[in-house]
């Protein structure tokens, strides 16, 4: 365990599992689709989950990605900006978003609008993470890996300060670091 973690909370065997399992539905919920799906990653945090969860999707897909920030340090500012956005047109497609954590929600509503407004038929959205209790707004993962508590979580993909992204697993940050 790295030395700025407090704890554990998802071994890299528990994300990869529950990866294997949403991957699962997600080809059941889309089996039927005659279109190929795309997949958005939002970058930077959904990449190491966004690698595991497609290799487990039995489906035509394609991806690619946005990148949209609403954080400062460890809390979310409200104010959501577009940095890179999609290289591909979303018009009348099934948009499967990729989100490492859900936290206020304010990315996830902006990003559905966005996608909507640009003209995608329907747009889903998978996480790595649900932080129900800093919700502010009304939207949910249509796809949830884990349900987790208000703690800073680091690792797989999540960050502080551009760090830690690279720990194989899911782990609370020390108070004393931020």
């Amino acid at each position: 365990m790295h030395k700025d973690c407090k704890k554990i909370l998802f071994t890299e065997q528990q994300i990869i599992d529950r990866c294997k399992e949403l991957g699962k539905q997600i080809t059941e919920d889309y089996k039927d689709n005659h279109n190929d799906v795309l997949f958005v990653g939002i970058l930077k945090g959904s990449v190491p989950f966004m690698a595991e969860l497609v290799k487990r999707i039995d489906l035509n897909l394609q991806y690619d990605f946005i990148a949209a920030s609403s954080y400062v340090g460890t809390e979310s500012a409200g104010d959501i900006k577009i940095v890179k956005d999609l290289d591909c047109s979303v018009v009348d497609r099934d948009i499967v978003l990729i989100e490492d954590i859900i936290d206020t929600g304010l990315t996830i509503k902006k990003l559905k609008e966005l996608l909507y407004h640009k003209g995608a038929h329907d747009v889903k959205v998978v996480a790595l993470l649900n932080k129900q209790s800093r919700r502010t707004c009304d939207i949910n993962a249509d796809y949830v890996g884990f349900e987790i508590e208000n703690e800073f979580v680091i690792g797989f993909g999540l960050d502080f300060q551009q760090n830690y992204r690279n720990l194989p697993y899911v782990g609370v940050l020390k108070e004393e670091c931020y």
